[in-house]
């Protein structure tokens, strides 16, 4: 059995471990490896060695470190194969799909690489006789990364180059279930030159989240995950006196409406509804047909859906794999029964899919399911599955209150060919990020990610520049220089004019 350890100082290290976590592959359902899980005293280790590191790191020049992400992009470019093999071997999602997230991770190391551009500051000139004043950035100290399953590489992508290029170190806790691609990671970076205790991962249960929100010697911490975990990451971590980022769930909606391209609005639908077996925190799993377009709708929803090939992320023309593992399958499942006995149509059914030579992996098929109630938890939950839930509304007003009034907001979008409407719709719309005929309004990364409501806790977004505006603390410096002689000292709070 494969034991999996952690990155520590520049190097694998296997620490006390309290536990062994069994890494699976849901595409086969069998225990590939044990992940070791990480005691207190190795969270006290890995914090000290960073907090040593960082004192060091922040004092490079910014063409050292500039230097050192150019570098490591070139390397994740030339290991994007393994990593993304290691993706679907323990997440399931297909291997085109597994180089999309690694392609999307390494946006954000192209904006690290300009991050001497990023850290530009602000200078006036004698704002007062003889004195000036200028702005800096500067890292916040020790940075900790807790991250999502469904996007091994990407997520903490969004985090790690630009905490690290801004002049912090990292310690990066993955997911139990997809740990491999993070610690490649570290050894890019290792091979990149950046200094050991720089980067840092370390794995562990629940327990260790709770110590690395608790524990002093770490100032910021970057979340991904469900709202209910994000509520505690933010509460405990700000109650410590940490500066948190914690990003939560998502049930994005798209409302068509009856002017839209059906065609190339069922085409889009699919694509986004059933991409990665829905395990996207920007899936598509609701939609809004507008005016008594939901019966077409679905149908040629339906005609897209069933040509995708489920199986293996490794095999030849495979466009979907598995759900992570059997307790989330059971639970998607539960969901599409408890919606068909309120009264929901089935307009394709993917419970009973069994993927031949692989009949122990976690499969649902592509579903679709119309008239859904509203009542039901297969609507307003986050589903997280290869479902796609049809409500109806009559008019646009309708639609857009019933988009409004989910609780969370982290993406939303509408297909139309009327500009009006679309322009109507992004203002009016609670969602953090808008799509107008594009079902997955993802940023690039010179933008910023983030939501509203429960999608998003406190109001900094993750990578691009609010990502940057997180990693640093702005500092104003005003300055006078006493051999101009320009000004005599004063009681007054007045400044000269």
């Amino acid at each position: 059995m494969k034991t999996i350890s952690h990155w520590i100082n520049g190097g694998y290290d296997e620490g006390k471990p309290v536990s062994r976590y069994p890494v699976e592959n849901p595409g086969t359902g069998q225990i590939d490896a044990e992940l070791l899980m990480a005691s207190s005293e190795d969270l006290d280790r890995v914090v000290a060695v960073a907090r040593e590191a960082q004192k060091k790191w922040a004092k490079y020049s910014l063409a050292k470190r500039t230097a050192i992400m150019f570098k490591m992009r070139e390397l994740v470019l030339e290991h994007q194969d393994e990593m993304a093999r290691m993706i679907v071997e323990e997440h399931g999602k297909n291997y085109s799909d597994a180089l999309g997230e690694i392609q999307r991770g390494r946006e954000t190391l192209d904006f690290a690489t300009a991050i001497n551009l990023a850290l530009k500051g602000e200078y006036s000139f004698d704002i007062s006789s003889g004195v000036d004043i200028h702005t800096l950035r500067q890292p916040v100290g020790v940075v900790a990364g807790i991250c999502p399953f469904n996007f091994p590489a990407m997520v903490p992508m969004w985090m790690h180059p630009i905490a690290i290029a801004a002049g912090n170190t990292f310690i990066l806790k993955p997911a139990s279930s997809t740990p491999s691609a993070a610690l490649l990671t570290a050894e890019l970076y290792k091979e990149a030159g950046l200094p050991d205790g720089v980067f840092n991962v370390l794995s562990g249960d629940r327990h260790l989240v709770t110590e690395m929100l608790e524990h002093p010697g770490i100032d910021a911490i970057s979340f991904v995950g469900s709202t209910p975990v994000a509520h505690i990451v933010q509460d405990t971590g700000t109650s410590h006196g940490k500066r948190v980022q914690a990003l939560g769930g998502a049930n994005n909606h798209a409302i068509v409406l009856p002017d839209a391209d059906l065609d190339f609005a069922a085409q889009h639908i699919s694509a986004a509804a059933f991409g990665a077996a829905g395990e996207r925190c920007m899936a598509l799993p609701v939609v809004v047909a507008v005016g008594g377009i939901g019966p077409d709708l679905a149908q040629r929803v339906k005609a897209h859906a069933e040509k995708i090939k489920v199986g293996y992320g490794m095999d030849e023309g495979v466009e979907m794999g598995p759900v992570i593992d059997a307790k989330s399958k059971e639970r998607i499942i539960g969901l599409i029964d408890d919606a068909q006995e309120r009264g929901a149509d089935i307009v394709l059914d993917g419970r009973n899919l069994v993927v031949e030579g692989y009949e122990g992996g976690h499969f649902i098929g592509p579903t679709i399911v119309d008239n859904v109630s509203l009542e039901s938890e297969l609507y307003y939950e986050e589903v997280f599955g290869p479902v796609l839930a049809i409500v109806h509304a009559d008019s646009y007003e309708e639609a857009i209150a019933q988009v409004n009034s989910s609780e969370f907001g982290n993406g939303a979008a509408i297909f139309t060919n009327d500009g009006g409407m679309a322009r109507r719709f992004e203002q009016d719309v609670e969602a953090g990020m808008v799509g107008i005929n594009v079902p997955i309004p993802t940023p690039v990364a010179y933008y910023s990610f983030g939501g509203w409501k429960e999608s998003l806790l406190g109001d900094t977004h993750i990578h691009g520049p609010e990502g940057l505006k997180f990693y640093t603390r702005a500092k104003a410096i005003t300055s006078r220089w006493p051999s101009e002689k320009t000004y005599e000292a004063t009681l007054s709070f007045q400044r000269d004019e």
